[in-house]
């Protein structure tokens, strides 16, 4: 087997300007909104379904927070009303002097690093608002350049060569070709085109001033804990594919990878390679 750095394929253009701006921007969004979410969410570190938490009703689905067992304090997470002891991870966090204290995440975890709500948010709205700006710019490029169609957009063959892109993928055998796969493409197409427009409804559904403008946008997601349930869900899933993606980059050889990414140029497999 050839190794990943032997390849003799030619270089080919893969990425476009638009593409690759827009891949970073999206780095940078995602950092900052992943730490500044979590600082928001620490001022209410539970999460529920339906229209309001529940007081003389129970409707969480995730809480995190500290109890006092036999006078120790232990960080307590629980799921579906099962609990589990999270000292020292979640709920309760060593600071500086080993001592633990109540604290839902590790400060380094968040933006900032300290408890500051108002802070947070800004920092939150500012990036998401960055992305949502990219992602039209994304969209409009991708459609104007025919990104969307060729790169993006599952067709038919893609779906009958998808089990066998998925084998390959399995035994680590990846193929560098001028267009994407079809694992790629379902990837892509479900985060650009499914997963971040959700994140953006679910978000603006949160929005006071947005339930007063399209009120129907509640009705749209089972009300507004059901919004934030689902956004912080959401959010999950996004940190998996970017850990997944990290790991296919390396794995597929970092270098080819990163250069196509940051100039656009990209070596492909041989004829030798291909077969």
């Amino acid at each position: 087997m050839k190794l990943l750095a032997d390849r003799d394929g030619p270089l080919v253009y893969r990425q476009r300007f638009a593409t690759r701006l827009t891949h970073w921007v999206w780095v940078v969004c995602l950092f900052f909104l992943l730490l500044s979410g979590l600082q928001i969410f620490m001022a209410r570190p539970d999460l529920y379904l339906g229209q309001q938490s529940g007081f003389d009703f129970e409707n969480r689905v995730l809480s995190i927070g500290a109890a006092f067992d036999e006078g120790e304090l232990e960080g307590v997470t629980t799921v579906f009303g099962r609990s589990f002891d999270t000292t020292g991870t979640l709920g309760v966090i060593a600071d500086a002097n080993g001592n633990f204290q109540p604290q839902t995440f590790p400060g380094w975890l968040t933006i900032p690093s300290y408890r500051d709500l108002a802070t947070g948010r800004v920092v939150h709205f500012f990036f998401a608002w960055l992305l949502v700006g990219t992602l039209v710019v994304w969209l409009a490029a991708s459609l104007l350049n025919r990104h969307m169609t060729h790169d993006i957009l599952p067709r038919g063959r893609d779906l009958v060569a998808l089990p066998q892109d998925v084998a390959d993928h399995a035994r680590l055998r990846f193929h560098h070709q001028q267009r994407y796969g079809p694992l790629q493409k379902l990837s892509y197409f479900a985060i650009l085109i499914v997963v971040l427009p959700l994140m953006v409804a679910t978000g603006l559904t949160m929005s006071p001033g947005v339930n007063a403008f399209a009120p129907w946008m509640l009705d749209l997601f089972g009300g507004r804990q059901t919004a934030r349930t689902l956004h912080f869900g959401l959010m999950l899933v996004l940190v998996s594919f970017v850990i997944l993606h990290i790991a296919m980059v390396l794995l597929a050889g970092p270098f080819n990878e990163m250069r196509s990414m940051i100039t656009g140029w990209m070596r492909i497999d041989g004829e030798e390679d291909a077969r």
